[in-house]
């Protein structure tokens, strides 16, 4: 019987405002059990780029890495942001260890090719670079991996990489080893058909994933988010769902939230 792991991306303004970020911290150190904590940082790495001198530059949401930026999100990502995590969980008692996917070569990756855009230093993850023997000796020595949104090449460079997509391809991993559950958790309560009024989608197939989109329901920086989601749940993950961090615990439970199925 496989043992259970939890694995969770943080984004949204949780990141960005400390209090919401302490408050997910206390909520995150009560899950019993082999975890993992995957997040990124975009708002403050723009914010601390611009004190540099160093303006952001997004296409479609997506962060344009040039060298200048590359520096900045390795420092606000595996320093700034990474490290005042890993200190917050360890006053909660949680024996956290803060990683990129360079650290102990957990996850390598591509530099993203040239095609209309050039996306400067991005990589692109497989299931397959997943180092699951290091990540599972993590887990089993009861650490707790907080792993931010950087890879590397295996030749020297580091390289900017969507967290939602290093969730899905990480959980994905870990499922032939794991019984999985991956929640995307951030400030709204889960995928919603009705932003102002917060009707929140209680399942989502893929299916009615097509239709939500072709209405122009879904739109903008959810698609990604639940293309990855889809992904997750297709590549042998057992649970996904989509919902608030301040609902975490009834989110684990599937109380609450978007659930992600086939």
């Amino acid at each position: 019987m496989k043992d259970k792991l939890t694995i969770i991306k943080i984004g949204g303004k949780v990141i960005d405002q400390e209090e919401l970020l302490d408050q997910f911290l206390v909520e995150f150190s009560k899950i019993e059990g082999k975890k993992i904590l995957i997040h990124g940082g975009g708002k403050i790495a723009s914010e601390k780029g611009a004190l540099l001198g160093v303006q952001a530059k997004l296409v479609e949401g997506r962060r344009i890495t040039d060298k200048d930026t590359l520096e900045v999100v390795t420092m606000v990502y595996g320093g700034l942001v990474n490290k005042n995590i890993v200190a917050k969980l360890q006053s909660n008692g949680v024996n956290a260890l803060g990683l990129s996917g360079a650290d102990a070569n957990i996850l390598k990756a591509v530099r993203r090719p040239v095609k209309s855009i050039d996306y400067g230093f991005v990589g692109d993850v497989r299931k397959e670079e997943v180092n699951t023997d290091i990540t599972s000796n993590f887990l089993e020595a009861s650490l707790c991996p907080v792993v931010c949104a950087l890879t590397h090449d295996g030749q020297g460079n580091l390289l900017n990489t969507n967290a939602d997509t290093m969730a899905s391809i990480i959980a994905s991993s870990l499922s032939e080893r794991f019984e999985v559950k991956l929640l995307f958790c951030f400030e709204q309560p889960g995928v919603l058909e009705d932003f102002e009024k917060q009707l929140v989608i209680e399942k989502l197939t893929n299916e009615s994933y097509q239709d939500y989109k072709s209405n122009g329901v879904i739109v903008d920086g959810m698609i990604p988010k639940l293309d990855n989601a889809f992904d997750a749940i297709q590549n042998g993950v057992n649970s996904v769902r989509i919902g608030a961090f301040s609902d975490l615990a009834q989110l684990i439970e599937g109380y609450v939230g978007t659930r992600i199925t086939n």
